[in-house]
């Protein structure tokens, strides 16, 4: 028996049903933060979605990571002083695109997770401009109070505009208010990178801004004279993947923004844990069997994850120079 065709008046009739149907689940789904598109002026600095209200802007020096919403921008990192009117033009895009009708949402709180140039160099420029500024919007500069006390300690002093303004002692510090829809929990990660680096994790968008102690596409720098050692680098890749919740197979759930390097997930941090303890283990054994620092270099004990992470020059000597002196300092 032939089966009679569905004439146009039903396909009509099935057309306006599904799509009522799916109405209330786009309204259900819809986040605005999504309707934000990714923003490049070329290859080398861009601004790209994360997840929930959490974005990276990328070409500054080191990573920055914003989150863009109806209570202005928070800046995690403020990359190398001469990209900061750059950085500057693409935020203030970025924010107001939520409402191209209103007021431009300014920079509200900047959270720096150590001291470095590459992550803090463009703190005067953003804190002095009228998008930061009490005229502004501006409240905070936040850190660990160690950073605070190697910039009065440095040789030269910084800009009062540099220096963060609120400091925390203890393990963590959390942003004072609810901020675009989401608790903000800063953590101290101790003698990692330096003994001054936080963590920023950013709980409803569920992403961990990582600052160095995690740049998935170099080998990490260990800082001795800023307080960092290869075991409390460790510590701290592990106090991260601790705190990251999986979808499906170790990925997707919870997005790390590392200080350098892509966006990732789980897989991604643990293979990256796993190449710095292997690396640390071999040169351990290396220094048991009374090994000195040139015969460790050349002994070619990171030859296997050198074209991962080894690819700028210099940084693998760097990376097991740190290494060594870390474990023979104890």
């Amino acid at each position: 028996m032939r089966r009679q065709p569905h004439n146009r008046t039903n396909r009509v009739w099935l057309a306006r049903v599904t799509w009522l149907m799916a109405v209330p689940l786009v309204l259900c789904f819809w986040n605005p933060a999504y309707a934000l598109e990714p923003q490049s002026d070329d290859d080398q600095f861009y601004v790209w979605p994360v997840q929930g209200n959490v974005y990276i802007l990328v070409g500054a020096g080191g990573n920055i990571t914003l989150s863009v919403g109806k209570d202005g921008v928070l800046m995690v990192d403020t990359g190398v002083a001469e990209m900061s009117d750059r950085v500057l033009a693409r935020v203030r895009e970025l924010s107001r695109q939520l409402d191209p009708s209103g007021p431009t949402r300014p920079i509200r709180y900047i959270i720096n997770t150590h001291l470095d140039e590459d992550h803090m160099g463009g703190n005067s420029a953003i804190v002095e401009s009228d998008f930061f500024r009490p005229l502004g919007g501006g409240e905070q500069v936040i850190a660990h109070d160690n950073v605070v006390l190697r910039m009065i300690d440095a040789p030269e002093r910084p800009a009062p505009s540099a220096v963060p303004t609120h400091t925390y002692l203890e393990g963590q510090h959390r942003v004072n208010r609810f901020f675009n829809g989401e608790g903000v929990q800063v953590i101290h990660m101790p003698a990692a990178h330096s003994d001054g680096d936080s963590i920023v994790y950013f709980r409803y968008s569920d992403v961990i801004s990582t600052g160095d102690i995690i740049a998935v596409d170099r080998y990490p720098v260990i800082d001795l004279e800023q307080g960092g050692s290869i075991q409390g680098l460790l510590d701290g890749i592990n106090s991260i993947i601790d705190l990251i919740f999986p979808e499906f197979r170790s990925q997707g759930g919870t997005m790390v923004v590392p200080g350098h390097g892509r966006i990732s997930d789980l897989t991604e941090v643990a293979y990256y844990r796993d190449m710095v303890t292997m690396i640390r283990d071999r040169i351990r054994n290396a220094i048991e069997k009374g090994m000195t620092l040139e015969q460790v270099k050349e002994a070619g004990l990171t030859l296997d994850f050198d074209p991962l992470y080894g690819r700028e020059p210099g940084t693998t000597d760097r990376f097991v120079e740190s290494v060594y002196r870390s474990l023979i300092e104890g």
